[in-house]
């Protein structure tokens, strides 16, 4: 399948680019953790499946270990990944405090712009092949699903913009994994109807998950699930929140304040 390009219109007065036609990519599905591993498995490799499973979590483990101790890690030609924090401004240096001004943790990732182009011009030399949404929706009597190879068609109701996989959706049979990343000297609990969860543990989507911080001295406790802050509510010193688990593999990021280090949860 070539990549997909639809072509719209600005319609902002306001610019200088009102009225002109621009192109940008259609996805037409988001390719899961374990499809890229198995993927991996299938492309030129001399190792299974299980193999490259084991070393992406490996590394997805480490990569969140060493973002944890301060530090940012290159991935390779794609870029850099580094943890951001929001804060609250305070008046005065000495009146900033790091569990009451801080608010927010996120993981970013910052693509090399070099390496970035030398990309795309490999790219575009390997598979220089596109094809406008609108041509795509038009001829979709012949671009219908193909089971066997796993390809995609267009959703006319949507315009083409996205596609659906062979069975009608999106999802796979694969189960989605919770990763659980803990810093803070204060103490935390992840729990599913009372029972302790672990770091890796598989989640059906939807499955409601709590957590329970019980924060160091002072300190204000946060809690982020793939980047995204969850509301946790304090009650006697204790502060707790839920969550709902996505259709894909997840990262919860638990910081309860004060000096201690972190890393991935391993219980």
């Amino acid at each position: 399948m070539p990549v997909i390009v639809k072509v719209s219109q600005n319609k902002n007065d306001k610019t200088t680019a009102f009225g002109k036609w621009y192109g940008r990519v259609v996805s037409t599905k988001t390719m899961s953790y374990q499809e890229l591993c198995k993927h991996m498995s299938e492309h030129n490799s001399v190792y299974g499946e299980d193999v490259c499973l084991g070393v992406a979590n490996k590394l997805q483990y480490c990569i969140l270990e060493q973002l944890l101790e301060g530090k940012k890690v290159q991935f390779g030609e794609l870029g850099t990944f580094y943890l951001s924090v929001k804060s609250t401004g305070a008046n005065k240096e000495e009146d900033f405090n790091l569990g009451v001004n801080i608010n927010g943790l996120f993981l970013c990732f910052a693509p090399s712009r070099t390496d970035v182009n030398n990309l795309s011009s490999k790219m575009l030399k390997k598979k220089a092949a596109f094809i406008n949404a609108k041509d795509l929706v038009e001829s979709k009597g012949k671009t219908s699903s193909n089971p066997s190879q796993g390809e995609t068609s267009p959703n006319p109701s949507q315009g083409g913009e996205s596609g659906t996989t062979s069975g009608g959706n999106n999802s796979t049979s694969s189960t989605p994994k919770l990763t659980i990343s803990r810093s803070g000297s204060g103490t935390s609990s992840v729990t599913i109807g009372g029972n302790a969860v672990s770091s890796g543990a598989e989640i059906a989507q939807g499955t409601e998950v709590a957590i329970s911080v019980t924060p160091a001295e002072g300190q204000t406790p946060t809690a982020m699930l793939n980047g995204s802050s969850i509301t946790l509510t304090e009650s006697e010193g204790t502060y707790t929140g839920s969550f709902q688990m996505p259709d894909g593999n997840a990262t919860l990021v638990i910081n309860s304040g004060g000096n201690s280090g972190g890393g991935v949860d391993q219980n």
